[in-house]
């Protein structure tokens, strides 16, 4: 993991490999960003110049490489576009130094360490870069050969340190705000590390005991329920999606309790570790990325330890539903009618909408302890990378409130998402003469009769929301922002700052 730290040191005498600055998108040209003064001094006011003859305009993304002037240490300049030149007075968002710091962090793999000069007017741009250098400079090369000791990025390790200049060391906001972008994104990208991971190497007991490993480390209470205390327990939903697998399912409880804490929170994720779809078997070119289907798990399972590394003042807990859907003798068929853990009998008629079994199950085991929101996260439905793409996910909830907030704080962390509705009338399609509920409904608005699905297993008077992250949380195109390709890591920040919301009594 990449080292941070906040600088107040001059950029010309910094010993650093690369130091990096901002550039916007002028109404004439590119425009320095503030931050990067020293720099534009040493090149006689004429950085802006020299940058546009290179052909750099500004705009988000770009990444402009030339050598440092006379008298600086570093010996390479590294500019960062910014997009559009924010109005007078006014500041870069975060998300945008968020990415620009990613984009530089995954251009300097194989430097040992750079200086990062962009616009830190306060805390929370602070922590945006920070943030941004974290996630950008991930890698995951645990399976390469070149990988193995180094962890190299194509041959190059990541950027091993990171210092924000303009950052104040002595000041507490400024700490503050380096030491929580540490702990969010260091979690995070352990959730990639688990998403990434090849499914031979994490079956859901695999996975179990990661999550013991760091409930130790971290003080967390944890429970994991196997097969056999699942079948105790009339765990229907989880047993039948992890039936056909040698490898059998699990349902992890983490705990984090705070003796401050006035509310109570409750995640739940969806871990099917892969999902081959069961008898109801993908067709050929959809299996190979189905090691990601447990990202929701890894999402939960990292907010829940990024909160405890924080500390906030609430109550946390995860519920892990954890299976492999695979095809075999014993496996759940179309036809089945599973006994759930709420009591409620669902008609299986696709094996392959089975997210929302295991889902069913952990909701209705949350809903038992009674917190005050349940937010539930899941790669569930094609219909909601039909609707929404590749980068943004569905917000759901039963209480059209909760599902604002949940969908504005998405925003506000830099996690594209989109609110969408649980109209009635999908309700019906779910109807089964043999059963309680089908486990499918109406073809269009798929995503919607899923969510409907869930919802029939939140007790009540509990607010939930359901987050589908079918699109964004797995990236099989090129890198992007902080992005990379592979596991990303969606929802972690959304949850984490829902929690601290709910700590701070922001989150009704």
């Amino acid at each position: 993991m990449t080292a941070l730290t906040l600088s107040t040191a001059a950029a010309p005498g910094l010993r650093a490999d690369a130091i990096v600055i901002g550039v916007a998108k002028g109404a004439k040209g590119p425009v320095v960003a503030p931050g990067a003064e020293a720099v534009d001094k040493a090149y006689d006011g004429r950085l802006a110049d020299v940058l546009d003859t290179l052909g750099a305009a500004g705009a988000e993304g770009e990444l402009t490489k030339l050598p440092s002037p006379a008298g600086f240490k570093a010996p390479l300049v590294v500019a960062v576009g910014l997009g559009a030149e924010p109005e007078k007075d006014a500041s870069f968002d975060a998300e945008t130094l968020r990415r620009a710091a990613g984009v530089a962090a995954r251009a300097l793999a194989g430097t040992k360490k750079a200086a990062f000069a962009l616009p830190v007017a306060d805390a929370d741009a602070v922590g945006a870069v920070g943030e941004g250098v974290l996630l950008g400079a991930y890698s995951f090369d645990t399976y390469k050969e070149n990988g193995k000791d180094s962890k190299a990025k194509n041959g190059r390790a990541p950027l091993a340190e990171a210092s924000l200049l303009g950052g104040k060391p002595r000041d507490a906001a400024h700490k503050a705000a380096l030491a929580r972008a540490t702990a969010v994104s260091e979690e995070l990208n352990r959730a990639r590390d688990l998403i990434n991971m090849p499914p031979n190497d994490l079956d859901p007991a695999q996975f179990a005991a990661i999550a013991q490993s760091a409930a130790k480390e971290h003080g967390l209470k944890v429970q994991v329920l196997d097969e056999k205390a699942l079948a105790k327990g009339g765990y229907g939903g989880i047993l039948g999606v992890g039936g056909g697998s040698a490898a059998a399912p699990r349902l992890v409880k983490l705990s984090y309790t705070n003796p401050k804490a006035k509310k109570h929170l409750a995640f739940v994720g969806k871990g099917i570790t892969y999902d081959s779809g069961g008898i109801s078997l993908k067709p050929a070119g959809h299996n190979e990325t189905m090691k990601c289907d447990m990202s929701g798990a890894a999402a939960v399972f990292a907010a829940v330890v990024a909160t405890a590394r924080l500390g906030l003042e609430v109550n946390v807990t995860g519920w892990l539903a954890l299976a492999e859907n695979m095809p075999s003798g014993s496996a759940v068929r179309p036809g089945d009618v599973l006994r759930m853990y709420s009591g409620k009998t669902v008609e299986v008629l696709n094996t392959d909408a089975e997210g929302r079994l295991v889902l069913a199950d952990a909701l209705w085991a949350a809903s038992a302890e009674k917190p005050d929101a349940i937010v539930d996260v899941a790669t569930l439905t094609g219909a909601m990378v039909l609707a929404l793409g590749n980068r943004t996910m569905g917000v759901m909830a039963n209480d059209d409130a909760f599902r604002t907030t949940v969908h504005e704080t998405a925003e506000q962390v830099g996690e594209p998402s989109w609110p969408m509705p649980l109209p009635e009338h999908l309700r019906k399609g779910m109807d089964s003469p043999t059963a309680d509920i089908a486990n499918m409904g109406e073809r269009a608005g798929g995503g919607l009769v899923a969510g409907l699905f869930l919802r029939e297993f939140v007790g009540e008077g509990i607010t939930w929301a359901h987050l589908d992250i079918a699109g964004p949380a797995f990236n099989e195109q090129g890198p992007f922002g902080y992005t990379p390709k592979g596991g990303t890591g969606s929802a972690v920040r959304t949850l984490v700052r829902l929690a601290e919301l709910s700590a701070d009594g922001e989150l009704d």
